[in-house]
Parts: structure tokens; sequence; C-alpha cells
């Protein structure tokens, strides 16, 4: 029997090419720590970055982590498909976390550059910036800092958040007009914090979000609320759950889309590699907000989105279910039955597999769901074979190991006669690391 399938596997093997769905079409969902590409095909690099809406187009700078960090430019009408404007300028490299904003009718982008704050202008927010003075400090007292942000408050007021080196939180008013400069401190909060960003929400309430100073390791971000920018502030809270140290993430950024039915808060965070590598992908959720209760909560969605019109987000709950313990399940060369699966198959080790046959595709680039766990996600990895096709799943979505639901990017063929096998290899022949599969599932979209 075993024969047999190897020689019907054999026969619909194909070589298939993966692909985001941006490279043969739209994107149509916002789907956190997978691999996301511009209208080109290329993986977006923008970390640590922010979004500014200009007009019905929403453009989004961060470091390009693949150059040098020069601050990278995107733009997008819909928050799903991004084109890639270029470097916003390569006179300054090794800018970290650019943020944007406009002043006096030109557009500014500002980053930590050595320990202080460099600036680029620019009289069209798609490019064009050239180096706009010399870098500076904080104010009033020459504080040096490292991660900053931008917050533009619903009054029009814009403020500089800046994790000074002194372990201080310091925000501070920017002056704006024609000429532009950090003006007087509003802020001067205590702790060892980084990676600041803040919201007001509809009621008037301040949430100041921030992590903790783990390097580039993820960590569990808090927030801390107010009703005046000036404090005093409250907190910290978590805004995720402990154990999932912020889907493993870390903020950069809260965007406000006003909509026409409702005001939605989105979480921007980067889920790094260890050292921080352009190979970081993006952590993006809905923030549901009570004022009532002064927290924030994020909204872990596996495939959402938002429609930037009216404010509503969506979240995906089609698509074809195709069940582990149907599969064939093999254990060290021998077919295992698993009559008590029930519904799923456990304890997948190295020598291990579930092959699923039968899956439909559409012939173009497809999500789909991998819903599994493994026993330590730091002594081994999990991958699955797709018409023969080997993929490491961590080399497609950020999350593989760490959380149930994977969602990954796939081409399968026109049809029904798909083959997808989930098997995983160890780190260390000694260890006794294991996949358990619940089973996987196709989007129709």
């Amino acid at each position: 029997m075993l024969g047999k399938l190897r020689t019907n596997f054999l026969d619909i093997c194909v070589s298939i090419i993966l692909l985001a769905p941006s490279a043969l079409g739209a994107v149509t969902w916002i789907v956190p720590g997978a691999v996301w590409t511009d209208t080109d095909g290329n993986k977006i690099d923008a970390h640590g970055g922010q979004i500014l809406q200009e007009g019905s187009t929403f453009y989004w700078v961060g470091a390009a982590y693949s150059n040098n960090e020069v601050a990278n430019l995107y733009s997008s009408t819909d928050l799903l498909n991004w084109n890639f404007e270029g470097p916003a300028s390569t006179a300054v490299e090794f800018m970290f976390r650019p943020k944007l904003f406009t002043s006096g009718g030109n557009f500014y982008i500002w980053g930590q550059v050595n320990r202080q704050c460099q600036a680029l202008e620019s009289s069209t927010i798609s490019g064009g910036y050239t180096v706009h003075g010399a870098p500076f400090s904080l104010p009033p007292d020459g504080r040096n800092f490292s991660d900053e942000g931008i917050f533009v408050d619903t009054t029009g007021e814009a403020y500089f958040l800046t994790s000074a080196d002194s372990n201080n939180l310091q925000i501070n008013q920017i002056n704006g007009g024609s000429t532009v400069s950090i003006g007087a401190r509003a802020t001067d909060l205590e702790g060892s914090y980084e990676a600041p960003g803040m919201l007001r929400s509809p009621g008037g309430i301040y949430y100041l979000v921030m992590s903790s100073k783990t390097g580039y390791t993820a960590n569990a971000n808090m927030f801390w609320w107010s009703t005046s920018i000036d404090g005093p502030w409250t907190g910290p809270s978590e805004i995720a759950p402990q154990s999932s140290n912020t889907y493993d993430s870390q903020n950069s950024f809260e965007l406000r889309i006003v909509g026409s039915q409702t005001t939605t808060y989105i979480y921007m965070g980067d889920m790094w590699t260890t050292g921080g590598t352009a190979a970081s992908n993006y952590e993006w959720l809905p923030i549901s907000i009570n004022d009532s209760a002064h927290t924030i909560t994020l909204q872990d969605f596996a495939f959402w989105k938002v429609n930037v019109n009216t404010g509503v987000v969506t979240t995906s709950t089609t698509g074809k279910r195709y069940n582990a313990a149907d599969g064939l399940i093999m254990r060290r060369g021998f077919e295992d039955p698993c009559v008590a699966c029930e519904g799923s198959v456990r304890d997948i080790d190295p020598m291990s597999n579930v092959t699923i046959i039968g899956i439909e595709g559409t012939g173009e680039a497809q999500w789909v769901s991998l819903y599994y766990t493994v026993s330590n996600p730091a002594a081994g990895d999990a991958y699955v074979w797709v018409n023969g096709e080997k993929i490491r799943i961590a080399d497609k979505n950020s999350r593989a190991g760490r959380f149930s639901t994977v969602p990954i990017s796939l081409t399968l063929k026109k049809g029904s006669d798909n083959v997808l096998t989930f098997g995983c290899h160890s780190h260390n022949e000694e260890s006794d690391f294991v996949a358990h599969l619940e089973g996987i599932e196709v989007l129709d979209d």
C-alpha cells in the first residue's frame, strides 16, 4: 500500500511557485505575522514605522533593514495593497523608527540617529526629502534617547514621544508652522520602557503604549491611561495576554481610522527576528477600547481588514476544512490508523507525518491556515510539502510554532488534486520535539 501511495503521490507532484497574494492579484486580508509584499511582489521593508493619511491615501514610513535603515515609503488606499514609493532619502542612513507628520504645508520625517533626532523635509509626502537641520536632543535638559514616536491629538497639536536614555518616557510638544522644533516637555514618566505610541479615544482618554527594554526579544507591552496628556498616568496594564508577549511583537504606532460608521484604532507592531533583520514581519491588530474600565485590548484575528471609508472591521470565517485525522498518518514508515485521534493527530515526531489529499485550489495565491502546536518552539520547526515543494512554515509566517493558527500564502493547483504533507524537524537529535496537527483550512478568497 505504501509503494502504491508513493507512486500516486509522484504522479501528481508538480513544482509550484510560492507567492504572496499581491504578486497575482489584490491582497484581501491583513494577516498578522505573514510575509507581506508590495504590489511588485517584493517583501515590505518598513520597520519601526508609522502611517500618515493624506487625502484618501495612506503613507507608511519605516526603516529599511535591507538598506542600511534608510527611511522607506509605501502608499496605499486600502491598507492592504502597498506601492513602494522608494526611500524618502538616501542621505541619512541608520535612521531607526522614522515617523512622519505634516506642519506648515511641508512634510517631515523624524528618526533616531546616534541617539538624537534627525529631521527630513519635503514639500510633497511621497518623496523628495532632504536633510533638515542638524541632529537634536530633548529639551529642556538635552537628553539623548533611543525609540521615538509621533502623536497628533484630535485638536491638531503634535507631540514627540521618546524613550529617553535616562529611562524616562518623555513627551514634548512639537512647535509647528513654517519652522518646526521640539517644544516644552509635557510628560516625564519614569521606568525602563521603550517603543512609545499613543491614542486618544472618542471618549477623550489618552492611552500610552510601550514595551519593556529587551532588545529584539518580544515582551508583554503595556499601556497607561490619563485624562490629560500632561498626566498623571495610571498603569501599567497589559494590552494582550502576558504569555503571548504581545503576540511576539513590539509596539510601533497606533493608527486611527475615522470612518463614516465608527472610529477604529489599529496597533502596528514589529515581529522582530533575532537581532532584528529585514526578515522581520508585522503584527497589526484592531484595538478594543473600554473607556469606562480604562482598558485597551488587542483583538487577535488571524485574518482581518478594515473598510477605510466606514471604519468597520471584518474578519474571515469562511473556508474549507481538512481534518488531520482524515489524512494518511505515517509513523516511522508504518501507517497509523490513529483510532483515538478524535479530530487531531498528536505527537508527530521527526520520523512521522500526515498527508492530506484532495485539497481544492484555484491556481492562484490563497491563504491556508495551519492549525497546529509544537512542544517547544525553540527545539525544532514544522514543515509542509505542497505538491512536493518543501516549505518551512516559519519562513512564511512569524507565528509558526507559537500560536495555534498559522496562515500562510500558497499557490495551489486549480482543481482538487493538491497534496499537502505535514511533518517536523528537530534542531537536536536528542530533543523530544513533536508537533500536534488539528488540520488545515483553505480560505475561499
